[in-house]
């Protein structure tokens, strides 16, 4: 058992065996109170940059324990921001307790979205002591899907959104109770806590110091900084307001499992519903659908087809016209370059004793391609905000080659 209690003269920084060690800890023990008499063992550690997560075996059942400590990712806690450890152990014991938790509230999600008709969603196994359980998805991601069959992308895409319909009626918000939203993962929150102010200039210019060589650093660090500073004057006209409707908020290739076959419905994981405009959910899945491209070398042919049926599930999908579309497309193409600017930095910016996903570790190799990227299609947005349709096309064939 890990102690709360310290001497303020005892105070240090988080370490990641600190870290790791008390959520383990806590996985374990909430495990066996929720179910007395079953044998426990953790697995297999998770790689993630957000919550700690651990495959865990209940007795005869496989489950994923996550833990979030004070609801903020593991790169803050360990980088200091949320103070010393015994100070943040002693917070993280009432933030367990609250029910505005990140989660109680992701417990609560899933539960509302198996009371819908849609979307399918991973299935809870309990919640104790601050560690939520899952049941395992098995069966291709979206993103494996795409790789293997990428003239089936417009289909694919086509169909997850239909699923995603019933979020998107307008009344849909009332399914969430007060504060029951998960708004802290959406794309305009998240860059403002990253890059606001004095700090947000200091974040920027430490980006890859224990992740990339000097050199590397010397490209990228210019490139996030002027196209940052593009996003900061963008956000304003967004129009992503809170609304009536909500979004699946994470929604990402690895998140949508297909367990009973590419041509059935698919299974969500880790919901992050928020009250906003769909538009929040194609763009981070679009986001994270070309990152995922490069991260794993798709090769130019299979960029091309799956960006190309992206273009044709985005026309569909929207079903609008002059003004509106155009304000559409810019709000799409905004927040997925705000996305991702989110996600790489976040990556950039963790400690060298951290474990990365495989696609983490990936996209860091790949930071400085994905980092001009950003740049050159920004600018293409500031510069020619009266051709949005040219900005996008111009975004899906430059997507191509660093997808690539």
């Amino acid at each position: 058992m890990i102690s709360v209690h310290a001497e303020p003269e005892h105070d240090y920084l988080p370490a990641l065996g600190d870290v790791f060690g008390y959520a383990a800890a806590q996985i374990h023990t909430a495990a066996a109170e929720l179910w007395p008499g079953a044998p426990v063992v953790l697995e297999r550690h998770v790689p993630s940059i957000t919550a700690y997560v651990h495959q865990t075996r209940v007795g005869n059942r496989t489950l994923y324990g996550k833990v979030s400590i004070l609801g903020v990712s593991l790169v803050s806690v360990l980088r200091g921001a949320c103070g010393a450890w015994p100070a943040a152990l002693l917070a993280q014991e009432e933030y367990m307790t609250r029910p505005d938790g990140l989660v109680p509230r992701e417990a609560a999600q899933l539960s509302v979205l198996a009371g819908l008709d849609g979307p399918r969603a991973c299935g809870v196994a309990g919640a104790h002591r601050g560690v939520l359980f899952t049941e395992p998805v098995p069966g291709p991601c979206l993103g494996d899907l795409l790789l293997l069959e990428p003239r089936r992308t417009r289909d694919l895409l086509t169909n997850l959104y239909a699923e995603l319909r019933p979020l998107y009626r307008p009344g849909a918000a009332r399914h969430l109770g007060a504060g029951g939203a998960i708004g802290e993962r959406g794309i305009g929150g998240t860059f403002l806590r990253k890059f606001n102010g004095i700090s947000g200039t200091a974040y920027v210019d430490r980006l890859g110091e224990e992740r990339c060589a000097p050199g590397v650093r010397e490209e990228l660090v210019p490139l996030m900084r002027s196209a940052v500073q593009r996003f900061q004057r963008l956000r304003s006209r967004l129009a992503t307001a809170d609304g009536t409707t909500l979004a699946y908020g994470d929604l990402k290739p690895e998140h949508v499992k297909y367990p009973d076959g590419p041509g059935e419905r698919p299974v969500l994981l880790d919901p992050g519903l928020m009250r906003m405009s769909p538009a929040v959910d194609v763009a981070k899945l679009l986001s994270r659908i070309v990152l995922f491209l490069s991260a794993h070398h798709a090769g130019e042919e299979t960029a091309r087809q799956v960006l190309r049926g992206v273009d044709e599930f985005a026309t569909e999908a929207v079903q609008l016209s002059g003004r509106d579309r155009a304000e559409w497309l810019v709000t799409v193409l905004t927040l997925w370059l705000m996305d991702t600017v989110n996600i790489l930095s976040s990556h950039l910016s963790a400690p060298a004793s951290l474990p990365l996903p495989g696609l983490g570790l990936a996209l860091v190799e790949r930071a400085v391609p994905v980092c001009s990227f950003i740049d050159t299609v920004s600018a293409d947005v500031v510069g020619r905000r009266d051709d949005p349709a040219g900005v996008w096309g111009r975004a899906l064939e430059r997507a191509v080659a660093v997808a690539s």
